[in-house]
């Protein structure tokens, strides 16, 4: 995918929005305006039909039902009310643990040290091997009675790593704990028709699924709601979980790329994706470099991502070199602009100058193998000129 001369390996960050899913948007910008929360004229009745209808879409592709939907302003909103939410609705109660895994997104990790500073929840970091996935051994000793939640990224938004959520689901279920998942990576990277019988709580965003910017949602299992106590107040909305008029275009938008990934293409696309994302990985260690991808092999890890480490080079110096011709990252977008390692990175046992070598490459439903091979050439070309230091030359 191009956008003018530039070539979008970035999707992990945001994606475009599918055409399909502005098409049936625009309506709602324009004559199709009403408050979805206006029960008293049609206008409302049409809004609050296609909310319904985008819950349910939803709800479909995750194997859920659309009661168990609740619309946020995006996965961090999603995070917090899952985590957040259900420690105030427990806490006083026994169960005062929380285990999250060491390489989740930062609205998780952020909320785990709310939790103990300001309600007094014991958390405790559960180590991932060297391919970014849960150390089963360590959560099955970690686990007892006294766990409220277990939270791990169902897909790793920076190395890719896929978790053995049925086999944490087990571990969870025998001592009553509760499973949540930021799912954000998710639907582009595995098949999560019946991800809901696996989870209690699942975290979503729309702009990660070729939907719009600025909304998310939550799935709640009907069971779990009760014990969930609001983050946002006010009047009420969506059966009291979450306050605030529903943005009737977003939530549409978001219906429609969800019907989309649940359809019986989106395994083809998956496969696809999988070859272009292989052979830009082969691309890159044929120029002869020493180069490694981090984390999980290829045949285990979301089929677009290649967080490569450029032993030697400095990655914010390659993807300067590369501007404007490649849009890439040196890791998460949401916690960009700190000069800090990759926490993800640190925990999978890279050194401080591995991660600072390493460039997250995150392909798309738009790449193309023109688009890849354009970019292996610009990037041989960029480390040929660069300085570097303790560069092993591979013949």
């Amino acid at each position: 995918m191009r956008i003018g001369d530039t070539i979008y390996l970035d999707h992990q960050s945001t994606t475009p929005t599918d055409r399909r899913v502005l098409a049936e948007m625009a309506p709602y910008f324009d004559e199709r305006f009403g408050n979805p929360h206006s029960a008293d004229h049609a206008l409302g009745w049409d809004s609050a039909k296609a909310v319904d209808e985008a819950a349910a879409r939803v709800a479909r592709m995750v194997g859920a039902d659309a009661d168990e939907v609740v619309f946020t302003s995006g996965a961090t909103e999603a995070n917090n009310l899952a985590i957040f939410g259900l420690a105030l609705g427990a806490s006083g109660g026994k169960r005062q643990r929380i285990l999250v895994s060491a390489i989740e997104h930062k609205s998780v990790l952020a909320q785990a040290r709310t939790l103990h500073d300001r309600l007094g929840y014991e958390i405790e970091i559960i180590p991932v091997d060297s391919s970014g996935v849960v150390n089963i051994t360590t959560l099955e000793e970690a686990i007892d009675d006294n766990v409220l939640l277990v939270s791990t990224m169902l897909v790793n938004n920076e190395i890719g790593s896929i978790q053995p959520i049925r086999e944490i689901k087990h571990l969870c279920a025998a001592h009553g704990a509760l499973l949540h998942c930021d799912g954000a990576q998710s639907p582009g990277a595995i098949d999560i028709s019946d991800i809901s019988e696996w989870v209690d709580l699942l975290s979503l965003s729309a702009h990660k699924m070729y939907g719009p910017k600025g909304l998310g949602a939550l799935i709640v299992n009907r069971l779990v709601q009760g014990q969930l106590e609001p983050i946002i107040h006010g009047g009420g909305q969506q059966r009291h979980l979450r306050s605030g008029t529903v943005p009737t275009p977003l939530c549409v938008g978001m219906g429609v790329a969800a019907e989309i990934f649940a359809s019986d293409s989106a395994a083809t696309g998956r496969e696809n994706l999988c070859a272009i994302r292989d052979r830009f990985v082969e691309g890159v260690r044929k120029l002869g470099w020493s180069v490694h991808l981090n984390g999980p092999p290829r045949e285990s890890r979301h089929p677009g991502n290649a967080n490569i480490r450029f032993d030697g080079f400095s990655a914010h110096d390659i993807l300067g070199a590369l501007q404007p011709r490649i849009a890439a990252s040196t890791g998460s977008a949401c916690t960009s602009g700190f000069p800090e390692p990759s926490h993800v990175l640190t925990a999978i046992g890279l050194s401080n100058s591995d991660s600072e070598a390493s460039i997250r490459f995150s392909l798309g439903r738009h790449t193309t193998v023109e688009d890849v091979d354009i970019a292996v050439d610009l990037i041989g070309s960029v480390l040929a000129r660069l300085p570097r230091t303790d560069i092993d030359f591979v013949a």
